[in-house]
């Protein structure tokens, strides 16, 4: 999440940038996702800032753990890795049209590429490096750096919106409005289209497995899910009627039985993604167990899913922030085989939350770090 204002300012004066990373165990396919269970619990939050770019792991609730830091490279707005490998991928505002890559544990630079507009955003997984350019896509390999593929005149991406699943699909905004492109960034082809909205697209995001893509409008009231890359619907969540508000994340739990979704107001919503089917077919302990029997089905099982919708007009959980307002970004993840909520804002400030998952509810407040260097 970009943590700059239109303004130019940041919440806290020399932070620039913070995103959170998941790592996935048992990979022995890098192209077949671990089943639901095999999921580690290894969580880092990438930082950037006005001197280098800090790296945490998150393996206890207690602590936050620097593991890395970079001074090599100033005003970093974009900082990305691949899970927990050892490459990173840098943008700078000092030199906002060009990424470089670098290899932290050698501690030197592999390569770097200068574009002819500004970088909005870098994703990356074990096969592929995605650059996006408000009017262009590069896609690289991630093991030698070496370009596979440019998407040229994309429709126009301002905020730089786009999404890179694990199984290596590419989502981005289309050329109608509200519409997402899917693109398999494997093959190189693409992979489908969505209609998901009347109104701009203001966020969106993928599964790990590349099963599920979740949007968000300008106006916010409504979250929906399709299904990848099929387009078919299969959720749809009220996350308010009163008011619009701006989405500035959203987020699935590893194992893709939630979402959550963060937004300038104070309040975090948890979504279940439960049909009534899994309902009543499942009596779930973990989260693993939620949509482990969805998730581990044959591709035929989606279609037949789709009918039996389950729309909800509220969300299953809540986090209450002490402070709105700032600019934030999300995620879930389970920490000492607990579900949590993890919740990064522009002010330096990481909140971690308990989330019951078979109750929902509020949220408790288990604990709060500082990652901007602040005391």
């Amino acid at each position: 999440m970009n943590l700059v204002k239109e303004s130019g300012e940041t919440g806290a004066s020399h932070l620039l940038f913070a995103t959170f990373n998941q790592d996935y165990a048992d990979k022995k396919d890098a192209r077949k996702p671990a089943e639901a269970g095999q999921l580690s619990t290894h969580q880092t939050l990438l930082v950037g800032t006005k001197s280098g770019y800090k790296i945490f792991g998150l393996s206890n609730v207690d602590k936050l753990e620097q593991i890395y830091e970079s001074t090599a490279t100033e005003d970093v707005c974009i900082v990305e890795s691949a899970f927990s490998s050892s490459l990173v991928a840098l943008v700078s505002l000092r030199a906002p049209q060009k990424l470089t890559v670098f290899h932290t544990k050698r501690a030197t630079e592999l390569c770097s590429y200068l574009y002819s507009r500004r970088i909005l955003a870098v994703k990356m997984n074990r096969q592929r490096l995605v650059v996006c350019l408000e009017d262009s896509l590069y896609i690289y390999n991630t093991g030698d750096q070496g370009l596979m593929h440019v998407i040229r005149e994309t429709p126009p991406n301002p905020a730089g919106l786009c999404a890179l699943s694990e199984n290596n699909y590419l989502a981005f905004p289309g050329s109608t409005t509200g519409e997402v492109h899917v693109f398999d960034s494997f093959n190189l082809g693409a992979a489908g289209r969505v209609l998901a909205h009347r109104s701009s697209l203001a966020a969106l995001a993928l599964d790990a497995r590349g099963t599920m893509l979740a949007t968000a409008s300008e106006r916010g009231t409504i979250i929906r899910v399709f299904s990848v890359p099929e387009g078919q619907s299969l959720f749809e969540f009220r996350r308010g009627i009163k008011r619009c508000v701006d989405i500035y994340s959203l987020a699935f739990s590893t194992d893709s039985a939630f979402l959550c979704s963060s937004s300038n107001t104070e309040t975090v919503h948890i979504f279940k993604l439960q049909t009534e089917k899994d309902k009543r077919l499942t009596t779930p302990n973990t989260w693993a167990g939620y949509l482990g029997s969805m998730l581990g089905a044959p591709t035929g099982y989606w279609p037949s899913m789709v009918t039996d919708i389950f729309s909800l007009t509220r969300a299953f959980a809540t986090v209450h922030l002490p402070v709105c307002g700032l600019r934030n970004v999300c995620s879930l993840a389970t920490i000492q085989k607990v579900p949590q909520v993890l919740v990064g804002t522009s002010d330096g400030c990481l909140y971690i939350y308990n989330l019951d998952p078979r109750e929902g509810g509020e949220c408790t407040l288990k604990e709060q770090h500082r990652f901007d260097g602040d005391p």
